[in-house]
Parts: structure tokens; C-alpha cells; sequence
């Protein structure tokens, strides 16, 4: 059962952050594992001091967990005992002292610009409706960048402008406009005059991707599977791809070209920009590939220079750099 301070602060949570059911979900097991540790020492989750929040972190090393989760939780129980002090429910906040787990960030998966198009030409060879609907799918999520969930879960009524702008409901309800470009937007026409044909029992349906799942439209398991499949079709390795690797791709590419970081962070959905901050070691490899093709010192600015040597991202030649 769980303990009345972490419903209180679940609630907050809901209906004063907005945060989503999986969301909530997580900090609930976080924070349950949490009380009962502090309650196996003889304290309620609610009065656990400074020694019991470090003891649960070295618990949680002991154990074998990564820094990763530790972390994670570190931050559930932070949150919740800053609720507890604004709220007044007790003086202190034990959790402000604790230092988080030391852990390396490691970086996305990332796949080439030649691989997504291998994916591309992959999906258009497949014949007939779940072809056209593959490429309006790959075409949209390489577009946009979208969250897999954001993608199969998109309504009609997100279409907007013509086919050139979707309105996505991201996390927390917050809503963003991410423009389609015209391949995305050209694969997308061509789906729509077939979409009929996905229609549960011929029956309306809201949902733009269709389907007869439990939800009413396209799982994300069952998207990741057709990716696996047109993956193999393409000759790219399906260990390597995700519906969540080619969101990284899209961001990647993006400021590989010269996005602007704050640009790719509003398509995204990122509330905060240092998640977006990942990305920059594009912009890094970027540099490098400037100070070799233009610095008198390095081979000189007649060759094109190849990013591909350190990230497989893109090709780039002296005049596209600028």
C-alpha cells in the first residue's frame, strides 16, 4: 500500500505538473521501493533524515543497480521531499545534500543518412497498402522527429495546414507544431487515400494510423516489428535500430546541416535544452571537419571531407560547410 505522503505527492504531480500515467507510474515505484527501505530501518518514508537517504543510495550500489537508475531514483525522492517542505508537511528537505551517482552520459544511436535512405527504398519496394502506410511512416518520424507513442497515437484532427504543419500533444499535455517536409508530406497523401482500407471493420476511426489493437490505432510494438522487417529488407542491422534511433538520426542530421539547437529542441518536445544538449557532438564533429578543411595547417580546401570517418552522418564538401 502506498504510503499517504507519496499519494499526496502523486496527485501534486498530476494535476499541478501535468505529468503523464507512465510517468507517474515510475516515480509510484520509485518512491514505494524507497519507503519500505526507510521503513525497514524503523522510519516512515515521510520522516527518513539525511543517513537514510544515503543508506537507500549505497543500498541501491550494493545491489548492483547502475548509476543511471540510481540516479533516477535519487531524483524521485528529491521531489518528493521538496513537496514535502513547500508543502509544510515537515521542516527540512534530508534529500538537498545527497549528491547523485557519478555516470558517463552515454551517447544515442545514431544511423547514417545513406542507412535511412536504404530504409526508405526498402519500404517503397513493399507493394500494396502496408508499403504506402510504411513509407508515410518512416517519412513522417524521420521528418519530425516524434516520439513513437507521438507517432502512432497521432488523431486526424493533428493534421494541420494542408499536410505542412502536425500539432503533436507531447509529454505533459504540452502541445507543439512540427512542420512536415514535402517527401513527409507527399508519402502522407498517398496514405490517406488508402486509409480507408485500415478502418476496423470499415467503422470511423480518429486516429490517422488505424488499426484493430485494443488502443483503436497502430501499437508501438507493432511498428517496431515492421521496422525490424523493412530493416532486413534494407540490408541495415535490426540490432542497431529503434523507432527511437531514428528521432536521434533526425536530430542529428538536423544540426549536422546547421539547425539551430534551440530549433531542434522545440521539435522535440524537450522542456529543457540540456536534453537536447546531446546532440552537440555533431556540432563538435562539425568543427573538426571545418578546422580540417579550411586551417592553412591541415591538407588544404580543395577536398571534401567525409564525416562519416567519425560519425557516419553526412557528407560534407568546403562550400556546404560555408
Amino acid at each position: 500500500m502506498t504510503a499517504p505522503a507519496v499519494e499526496a505527492f502523486l496527485e501534486m504531480m498530476s494535476a499541478e505538473r501535468g505529468a503523464a500515467p507512465n510517468t507517474l507510474a515510475a516515480y509510484r515505484r520509485d518512491l514505494e521501493d524507497f519507503v519500505r527501505f526507510v521503513e525497514g530501518r524503523g522510519r516512515s518514508g515521510s520522516d527518513a533524515a539525511e543517513d537514510e537517504i544515503r543508506a537507500y543510495m549505497a543500498s541501491l550500489s550494493a545491489a548492483g543497480y547502475s548509476a543511471r537508475t540510481a540516479a533516477r531514483r535519487l531524483s524521485a525522492v528529491r521531489q518528493f521531499h521538496r513537496f514535502l517542505f513547500e508543502d509544510g508537511r515537515r521542516d527540512d528537505d534530508p534529500s538537498a545534500a545527497v549528491d547523485a551517482p557519478r555516470r558517463g552520459r552515454s551517447l544515442p544511436k545514431i544511423l547514417s543518412e545513406e542507412e535511412v535512405e536504404a530504409l526508405l527504398a526498402a519500404a517503397r519496394r513493399r507493394e500494396g497498402r502496408d508499403g504506402v502506410r510504411m513509407v508515410a511512416l518512416l517519412e513522417v518520424l524521420y521528418a519530425t522527429g516524434l516520439r513513437v507513442s507521438e507517432l502512432v497515437g497521432l488523431p486526424m484532427s493533428a493534421l494541420r495546414g494542408e499536410l505542412g504543419v502536425l500539432m503533436v500533444a507531447g509529454k505533459g499535455g504540452r502541445e507543439r507544431m512540427v512542420p512536415l517536409g514535402g517527401p513527409a508530406a507527399d508519402a502522407l497523401a498517398a496514405y490517406l487515400e488508402l486509409r480507408s482500407a485500415f478502418l476496423p471493420g470499415d467503422r470511423p476511426s480518429r486516429w490517422l494510423f488505424p488499426s484493430r489493437s485494443a488502443s483503436g490505432h497502430l501499437t508501438r510494438q507493432r511498428f517496431a516489428q515492421l521496422l525490424k522487417e523493412t530493416a532486413l529488407d534494407a540490408g541495415v542491422d535490426p540490432a542497431k535500430l529503434s523507432p527511437h534511433v531514428l528521432r536521434h538520426a533526425f536530430a542529428s542530421h538536423l544540426l549536422a546541416h546547421g539547425a539551430d539547437l534551440r530549433a531542434v529542441q522545440t521539435m522535440l518536445g524537450h522542456a529543457d535544452i540540456s536534453t537536447t544538449q546531446i546532440y552537440t557532438h555533431v556540432l563538435a564533429e562539425r568543427l573538426q571537419t571545418l578546422v580540417r578543411t579550411h586551417h592553412p595547417l591541415a591538407d588544404g580546401p580543395g577536398a571534401a571531407v567525409d564525416l562519416a570517418e567519425s560519425s557516419g552522418h553526412v557528407t560534407a564538401t568546403p562550400e556546404a560547410d560555408g
